[in-house]
């Protein structure tokens, strides 16, 4: 991995946020089947497969090195210990070895801690499941990685065809730049700066890089803190611009009697699923067709992420009223925005976020998803001003900083304060386009991979998505002491996707003029 690569403000702040009742990783349970008359391992072929393929996601052998006395972020490191048999394990899978058990497993190991000492991954093959099927469910600490980076990891891991590809060995190391060359551009940078201000900096923020020490002693953290904030100090000056301006977007919006009314409805009435959460976690997945989902967008008007943010109000609406406690005012979504550019797989995080009302309060399918995609349409556009603050504002870094804000989210997990706070979101819904070509691993096909992501204090279930040939993998994650068993809640899909798909049928006549 080379030198000492220090975290990114928003990438450290999950490692920050991170209790034992509320850890930070995200992962996935992904369905594969078997050849007909297979007679390998897959265990160790999968195993072998992965090994040869690390050096092209570096952030597999990166382990975590702390700042003496958490004075700032950590870095990522290479782990000259790495050994992938503490990251990859055969696991065992009780009668009767089905999805059902499986996923029971994967809400109980998905509420363990990785180890930090480690790099921050592991994967778990269960074997011998019903038709042929493997079961491979891993997770990954969200420090270093986000859906996006996520996607890229999988064609990182995946082919396409049942034949593993040929992966080229790792090259030879980049030669990091001399010193003396980049004081030599600084003094040019600087120089320009003050001729040229905005300009120059424009130009600098893209290639300034000042020299690190790369060490962990205080003296170096010291050293390298100074240098990130001159650069941070040149490029804000580019970018101030951009950041005038949307500034005097968001202001705009404020004042906007419209805005004001779009802000109520994105406020979050208190439900029974935003409270404090333990350390268990219960998940379930399902599926739906994907071409029939994007029919349905088409037929309200709306877009995808439209009809799963309807799907997930009608599943939490049905829920609710089976259990007396649906509130009067609309629930609220929490909805992650990629800020990542096409193309762009570093392995870090690059997102947002909007709060979108999902219209519970509506019983009729049509006009609750008519609604969802005006609200939808709103939050975008309220939270649009911010999307260019959020590449500024995303690396703060305070000497300090990341001590008092593991203390302070350590007296919220243990003040129980998600009980009696208005909830800012209730619930987490993200949808995370994938592949639409069959994948295969080992020889293996996959056929499903269902997202298990993160459930927190005050925002205890999490819906998400992942798209994948012709078909949307939904994942419910919650804590257990909230919902105990969620996949009653995942039963309900299908059903509110039929409904919903009945509500934006053609009349009968329609469809009988058009057959004649």
């Amino acid at each position: 991995m080379g030198d000492a690569k220090k975290l990114s403000s928003l990438d450290a702040s999950f490692l920050y946020l991170e209790t034992p009742e509320m850890p930070m990783h995200v992962g996935s349970m992904a369905i594969f089947r078997l050849p007909q008359g297979y007679k390998g391992d897959f265990f160790e072929e999968f195993k072998a497969m992965l090994a040869s393929r690390l050096h092209i996601a570096p952030i597999l052998k990166a382990r975590l090195q702390k700042a003496p006395l958490d004075i700032d972020h950590p870095s990522w490191v290479e782990d000259d210990q790495f050994d992938i048999d503490r990251h990859i394990f055969r696991a065992s899978l009780p009668e009767p070895r089905d999805r059902a058990t499986l996923e029971r497993i994967v809400g109980w190991m998905h509420a363990k801690l990785l180890n930090r000492a480690r790099p921050l991954w592991e994967f778990y093959v269960f074997e011998g499941m019903k038709d042929n099927e493997i079961g491979l469910y891993s997770k990954m600490h969200h420090a270093c990685i986000d859906g996006g980076a996520g996607a890229a990891l999988t064609s990182m891991i995946y082919d396409l065809t049942p034949v593993p590809r040929q992966v080229d060995p790792p090259g030879a190391k980049k030669v990091a730049p001399e010193p003396r060359d980049i004081a030599a551009n600084l003094i040019d940078a600087y120089q320009q700066l003050w001729t040229q201000p905005f300009e120059a900096a424009a130009a600098a923020q893209k290639t300034i890089e000042l020299p690190r020490s790369g060490k962990s002693d205080l003296g170096s953290i010291l050293f390298d803190n100074a240098m990130f904030q001159i650069e941070s100090a040149v490029k804000f000056a580019g970018s101030m611009p951009t950041v005038l301006k949307s500034l005097s977007d968001v202001v705009a919006k404020a004042a906007d009697p419209k805005s004001r009314e779009s802000l109520q409805a994105m406020s979050s009435p208190p439900t029974i699923l935003n409270k404090a959460i333990s350390s268990e976690r219960s998940f379930a997945g399902t599926s739906i067709s994907l071409s029939r989902a994007k029919a349905l967008a088409k037929a309200s008007g709306g877009k995808l992420n439209d009809v799963v943010l309807a799907l997930a109000s009608g599943v939490v609406r049905r829920y609710l009223i089976s259990q007396g406690a649906l509130p009067n005012k609309s629930l609220t979504a929490g909805v992650p925005i990629s800020l990542r550019e096409e193309g762009n797989a570093e392995s870090n995080n690059q997102v947002f976020g909007m709060i979108c009302s999902i219209a519970t309060d509506i019983e009729d399918p049509k006009k609750r998803l008519q609604t969802i995609i005006a609200q939808s349409t709103k939050s975008k556009e309220m939270s649009h001003p911010l999307r260019a603050l959020m590449p500024q504002v995303s690396n703060i870094s305070l000497l300090g900083a990341p001590i008092l804000v593991q203390i302070l989210a350590l007296l919220y997990s243990r003040s129980d304060l998600s009980n009696v706070l208005p909830p800012a979101t209730n619930i987490t819904v993200s949808n995370v386009p994938g592949p639409r070509q069959t994948l295969y691993a080992a020889g293996a096909e996959l056929l499903h991979i269902f997202p298990v992501s993160i459930s927190t204090h005050g925002v205890a279930l999490n819906i998400t998505v992942q798209s994948y040939r012709d078909q949307l993998d939904f994942g419910f994650i919650v804590g257990a002491n909230i919902i105990p068993h969620v996949q009653v809640m995942c039963d309900m899909l299908p059903l509110e996707f039929d409904a919903l798909e009945a509500a934006f049928a053609p009349p009968p006549a329609d469809i009988k003029g058009a057959a004649e």
